[in-house]
């Protein structure tokens, strides 16, 4: 009897998980220095925003790992149906903890100049839709859950992986790979930095 290709353990890099939890203490401390020393140049820890371009490879070659020799079999809805139950739970968890934030902020009257959009804004951050609304905090795409601005990018590479991307011959890959470099560079050289999402 054999498994279905959904279910077909893969060996497990365990060093990739110690490296994504330094990755993310790294964003953490990153965004609290941004509190206290909001200019870059006195922050010991300026460039942890990186850690989250990290994030997106690891992400791009765990996906690949996992799904490059079965997505075929299983198919793209099958494909899409797993990485919306891997990730969907803390989109709807971060969205709870928003509202709950935001309403109860005690060092903050935003909820009650946004009490009637909250409706609506708790329905577009639990279903990923972007909905920036609130000025006064940089028009984040998810308001009630600022963080998920980096899950919508992976539910929008995973469609074009499901799509395209598995199928792309190795040399085209590269292609691809040339012309992002170019642009992350035309980017950095343009803003001075890479730390504008």
């Amino acid at each position: 009897m054999t498994s279905h290709p959904a279910t077909i353990a893969k060996h497990h890099f365990g060093l990739l998980d110690g490296l994504r939890g330094v990755a993310a203490v790294a964003v953490v401390i990153f965004h609290f220095m941004e509190l206290i020393r909001p200019d870059y140049k006195d922050s010991f820890i300026a460039h942890a925003y990186l850690a989250v371009d990290f994030f997106f490879c690891l992400s791009g070659f765990v996906i690949a790992y996992a799904y490059d020799s079965r997505i075929k079999e299983i198919g793209f809805m099958a494909f899409l149906k797993l990485r919306f139950i891997r990730l969907h739970p803390l989109v709807i968890i971060g969205s709870v903890i928003g509202l709950l934030s935001f309403t109860l902020d005690p060092f903050s009257n935003l909820y009650q100049k946004y009490s009637a959009d909250l409706p609506t804004m708790f329905a577009a951050s639990s279903l990923m839709i972007p909905y920036p609304l609130v000025h006064e905090r940089y028009f984040n795409l998810f308001h009630l859950n600022p963080p998920s601005w980096s899950l919508f990018w992976e539910y929008i590479a995973n469609i074009f992986y499901g799509l395209f991307l598995f199928k792309i011959a190795d040399k085209h890959l590269w292609i691809l790979v040339i012309i992002a470099a170019g642009a992350i560079f035309y980017e950095a050289n343009t803003s001075g930095n890479l730390a504008v999402g």
